[in-house]
């Protein structure tokens, strides 16, 4: 809560700031452009009321110019970027907030109108004159504040970038680590040299495959763990190298099934994300013959795969740390490639991944 009133008292005070520079600026380059045109001259000479009405149409003028100039930023912002189309950009805002600034103009001599019962005749008449410097000068004023407003979108943009790079930096290094900590596990290492061993003995085929298998899970490890987005393909791919190990090693005590849809294995997701989620499932559950764990891989609607298993928890349960899930979902954050949405329940724990075009 700190955080966010912090920041709507900074943002505040930068619109005033904003505000009270293009109210100076108004008056200070009509004065340059100028100085000896009659409203300048004849300003002092008014009476107090004139002055103020004169001088509280301005600020009225300049906060519905800067209010105005800021909402249509932040709206393109949204449709139609800086870094994507400058040009585009810069011609779609410069015309609306040409349009904005005569529309504004227009309503504050309506309300001038209004307010001092002037004939209409006689300030259309005068249009070509003072309102027509008022509103050259007025476009000057809306370029600085667009200017302004560009260079804070940029500002925030690149300070957002840097630290977004520096978010990702540090969850390619945990899932190097991960990755790393994985290679390295004695358990896994002996589990399966020990499995290979029999393997050889009994069957070379069915060794030669297992060793293939091996080598290819250390080979996407050290290939891949790197990398922001993987392909769908390459990860299935090194899954099914993960799973024959598993099936091998465990035999019928987990049961896989795998539906994905042609179309999504082109699109893209961190990698070891669907490793690491398995290997969350076989670390938190039984693997009975008899029971086995079910788990299921298949594609959902909207470029989006499911990841499910039965739950069977250990009687011992083991604590968890949460570092792949909370790995998956701060990647997905910072490649800005959607949410992964966790549930379960007493039969079922299901992750939704998001695919990445």
């Amino acid at each position: 809560m700190a955080q966010i009133g912090e920041s709507f008292v900074s943002n505040t005070w930068k619109r005033v700031l904003i505000v009270m520079s293009a109210f100076f600026l108004l008056y200070a380059i009509t004065y340059i452009l100028d100085p000896f045109s009659p409203s300048v001259k004849m300003f002092f000479h008014r009476s107090i009321g004139e002055i103020l009405l004169d001088l509280g149409t301005t600020l009225i003028f300049c906060i519905g110019v800067s209010e105005t100039s800021i909402y249509i930023g932040k709206r393109l912002n949204k449709v139609l970027s800086w870094t994507e189309s400058p040009v585009r950009r810069l011609l779609a805002e410069a015309s609306l907030n040409l349009f904005a600034v005569f529309s504004i103009h227009l309503l504050i001599a309506l309300l001038y109108i209004f307010i001092t019962n002037h004939d209409q005749k006689e300030l259309v008449l005068n249009f070509s004159l003072e309102d027509t410097r008022w509103f050259v000068v007025s476009t000057m004023i809306v370029g600085v504040i667009v200017t302004i407003n560009t260079g804070n979108y940029m500002i925030n943009n690149w300070k957002n970038e840097a630290i977004r790079a520096t978010e990702l930096k540090q969850i390619i290094i945990e899932t190097e680590l991960q990755s790393l900590k994985f290679q390295l596990d004695p358990h896994f290492v002996f589990n399966n040299l020990s499995v290979l061993s029999e393997l050889i003995l009994q069957d070379q085929q069915l060794g030669y495959d297992y060793a293939e298998n091996f080598s290819k899970i250390y080979r996407y490890l050290l290939v891949n763990s790197k990398k922001n987005t993987i392909s769908l393909e390459e990860e299935l791919k090194f899954l099914d190298a993960y799973i024959f190990l598993l099936e091998l090693r465990i035999g019928q005590g987990v049961d896989f099934d795998i539906d994905i849809s042609p179309s999504e294995r082109y699109l893209k997701l961190p990698p070891l994300t669907l490793q690491m989620l398995v290997e969350n499932a076989l670390k938190h559950n039984k693997t009975l013959r008899n029971d086995p764990l079910k788990i299921r891989i298949y594609s959902a609607h909207k470029n989006l795969i499911i990841v499910e298993n039965t739950m069977s928890p250990l009687e011992l349960n083991i604590p968890s740390s949460g570092i792949g899930l909370k790995n998956i979902e701060r990647r997905y954050n910072i490649l800005k490639g959607g949410k992964p949405i966790v549930y379960q329940d007493e039969k079922i724990f299901r992750v939704t991944i998001p695919l990445i075009k």
